[in-house]
């Protein structure tokens, strides 16, 4: 399944697997001016080759190696011969078959190992400059793409809500706060978030802030209660409360817990 809007110069391309008629979850990438920052899920990867064929792309970039970003790349490549980006940490991941999960292989599919290089500095396209930012903590190599002089900033995984309720048990909190306040300071006009959930925030800048002042309160929370003895999930229903449904569609990948764990950890 596939979905197309615009805002301003920019394509959005949301992707999902298809299930009794609707999406499963959707998944976002984005077409500048042939750039295109992330290539979705594998289940969805020819029909987005399908809608790329005419649309002239001349560059992919991934924000990280996660499947949901990269299971298209290796399409990519051998159908329209499209050179592919990365960051170095990311590369040899991305180059290798991925261990997942019951619930990943359902939703977004193995992704071929894909050869792709080290990304630059910067992009040029015909008409924009986009600056490759580097922001951990989702992943060790995760990046965002920015074009500075219109504000759009292409984030990845870095920033999903304001309030996050749930980490998967890789994240890196306090590393995702410095990433969020690396790009509130971009001496930018404005700051337009492009998230890889399909969601846009025109105020960038304050949900970014929001959500760093957000996962501090809570780090300073949790912390406090562990030095007072209480385990995780104590901790976590004193300051969060339940856990989110997708904790045991996930295995536990997903969920508050982990959130605990992460800010525990920093």
């Amino acid at each position: 399944m596939i979905e197309i809007n615009h805002l301003e110069e920019v394509t959005q391309i949301k992707l999902s697997r298809e299930m009794n008629g609707k999406p499963l979850y959707w998944a976002a990438t984005y077409l500048v001016d042939g750039l295109l920052i992330d290539s979705g899920p594998k289940h969805t990867a020819d029909e987005l080759v399908n809608f790329l064929k005419k649309q002239n792309v001349k560059y992919v970039i991934n924000t990280h190696h996660h499947e949901d970003h990269i299971g298209a790349n290796y399409v990519l490549q051998q159908k329209l011969g499209i050179k592919i980006y990365a960051h170095p940490k990311e590369i040899p991941l991305i180059n290798q078959v991925p261990k997942l999960l019951q619930y990943q292989q359902v939703v977004w599919g193995f992704p071929e190992p894909t050869k792709v290089h080290p990304s630059p500095n910067k992009i040029e396209t015909e008409n924009f400059r986009f600056n490759i930012v580097e922001t951990p903590g989702h992943t060790t190599g995760h990046i965002a793409v920015l074009e500075s002089e219109k504000g759009w900033c292409f984030a990845g995984d870095l920033f999903v809500t304001e309030r996050p309720k749930a980490f998967r048990p890789f994240e890196d909190s306090s590393e995702i706060i410095k990433s969020m306040r690396k790009l509130v300071r971009l001496p930018t006009r404005r700051l337009i978030l492009f998230t890889a959930l399909g969601r846009i925030v025109q105020d960038g800048r304050l949900a970014l802030q929001s959500c760093a002042d957000y996962l501090e309160d809570l780090s300073r929370k949790a912390k406090d209660l562990a030095k007072k003895g209480l385990s995780v999930t104590a901790i976590r229903e004193q300051i969060i409360g339940k856990d989110t449904s997708l904790a045991p569609l996930t295995e536990g990948d997903f969920s508050a817990d982990n959130l605990i764990r992460s800010i525990l950890r920093s």
